[in-house]
């Protein structure tokens, strides 16, 4: 019984000494959204645990003996350990440096890629001692090695004032390209998203074999509006194009019935 008694009280010590640990960064996160608090938690609750782990074996003579065999041979086990999980700790070391260099915080807009290619893009959600987790835009849940995320080349659109996104159109040979530029300027002005629109001079900024490419660049405060504001003035541009009668080519096919006469033979 009294064995039982002594676990029961470090349990409760433990889960007392977490939630303790838990509450005050959980405080401190409150007031900022730095990510080195976050990574800090978890390592002050493994710190913890295993403080009390090692306590609770001092209590027994059977575990106190291993204990102190595993406490002498520390350097050998931390040799093994280090061996058989170097993929973990470095995600560990990786999340240390992360926290350090602070490149994002939580809740912040990121893209992480990897030689060209976006591994995850979205929202930073929380950052614990092996990953990141980013919240997609499409509703997804990444889960991010911090191993990646130290390598990768991290985007972070809150560096930046503004965010600045390209839309394009194109019209065909025949359109009246000073009337689609009027327009297309117009309409960039007029929404309600877009900044620095004295500066979203639209040029020709291509050729196709269908017709030239108008391009301009949509400029707002943060990501969320960026999306918003371009889609709005796609569709704006494609009705405001059709009442004005400039022409958007698009590819067509033309399939050729020939006929043919009673013997078979295609009539000219």
């Amino acid at each position: 019984m009294g064995t039982i008694i002594k676990i029961g009280i470090f349990v409760v010590v433990a889960f007392v000494l977490n939630y303790i640990v838990n509450l005050v960064f959980n405080l401190l996160s409150k007031k900022t959204k730095e990510i080195h608090l976050r990574f800090l938690r978890g390592v002050a609750n493994v710190i913890v645990n295993v403080i009390i782990i090692y306590s609770l074996a001092q209590q027994f003579e059977i575990t106190k003996d291993i204990s102190k065999v595993l406490l002498q041979s520390g350097s050998l086990i931390i040799a093994i350990a280090t061996f058989a999980a170097q993929q973990a700790l470095g995600n560990v070391i990786s999340g240390i440096s992360i926290s350090l260099s602070k490149p994002y915080k939580v809740d912040e807009k990121v893209r992480v890629m990897q030689g060209g290619t976006v591994i995850a893009e979205g929202i930073v959600k929380d950052v614990m001692l092996r990953h990141t987790v980013i919240d997609q835009f499409n509703g997804e849940t990444c889960i991010v090695p911090n191993s990646v995320m130290d390598s990768s080349v991290i985007i972070n659109t809150n560096y930046t004032a503004n965010v600045g996104n390209f839309v394009e159109i194109e019209i065909g040979y025949n359109a009246d390209i000073e009337k689609a530029r009027e327009i297309m300027q117009r309409v960039c002005v007029e929404h309600e998203l877009t900044l620095n629109t004295d500066q979203n001079a639209v040029s020709a900024s291509g050729y196709t074999q269908n017709g030239v490419i108008l391009k301009t660049t949509i400029w707002t405060e943060n990501l969320n509006d960026s999306f918003k504001a371009c889609s709005d003035i796609r569709i704006a541009l494609i009705e405001e194009f059709q009442k004005n009668d400039i022409e958007i080519p698009y590819q067509t096919i033309t399939v050729h019935n020939p006929i043919v006469d009673e013997g078979g033979e295609e009539k000219k």
